[in-house]
């Protein structure tokens, strides 16, 4: 009897340990929109989800962040959007309550807009375009053009960079400054 090969279906969840749960709990359900299906608070974990009927959850925040501040430990954890408004509602949205933005973008495939939780995890809202690019495809836009103009302007850019893929030089140069240690001098140990 052979067994098939076992496949992944699809990303389940990512679990966050926090330094302070109330204050992500606050910034998940608030300002993401996040819904909490279950917690416990003598574990100190919570269980939140953007399709509570669909999946229990897709994120768990959890007491018992021992990295300080500014340790890089997730590149990033991403929220996909049905619609290319929810992607402009989250922006107005993240200006309103004072969230550090990192960067807008056109994937080629996808919009997106990265942004920091109240603990410097980075993250992003995303929504598919239906564009076919090659990744990485990593180029600045203006989110406050008119939505049928931007979209004119990223499919004309897939239409140039889409088989090959496109990063834009301070994309580039900003990959290499966050693969570098944080600790100076690991980073001249590393390089030598």
């Amino acid at each position: 009897m052979t067994t098939p090969t076992p496949s992944v279906a699809e990303l389940g969840h990512v679990g966050l340990r926090c330094h302070d749960v109330s204050k992500q709990l606050a910034f998940y359900t608030e300002v993401l929109g996040l819904t909490v299906t279950d917690h416990d608070e003598r574990l100190g974990i919570w269980f939140l989800s953007a399709r509570p009927d669909t999946e229990h959850h897709e994120l768990l925040l959890a007491e018992g962040r021992d990295a300080p501040v500014g340790i890089k430990l997730i590149q990033q954890v991403s929220f996909r959007c049905a619609r290319f408004e929810d992607v402009l509602g989250f922006h107005r949205r993240f200006r309103e309550h004072d969230v550090r933005l990192d960067m807008i973008v056109s994937h080629g495939n996808a919009v997106g807009v990265y942004f920091y939780d109240p603990e410097g995890n980075r993250c992003e809202v995303y929504w598919q375009t239906g564009f076919v690019a090659r990744q990485p495809f990593v180029e600045h836009i203006d989110i406050e053009t008119d939505p049928e103009e931007l979209l004119d302007t990223i499919r004309a850019s897939v239409e140039r960079h889409g088989a090959t893929g496109f990063t834009e030089e301070s994309y580039r140069a900003w990959t290499r400054e966050q693969a570098m240690p944080a600790d100076g001098a690991a980073a001249k140990e590393v390089r030598q």
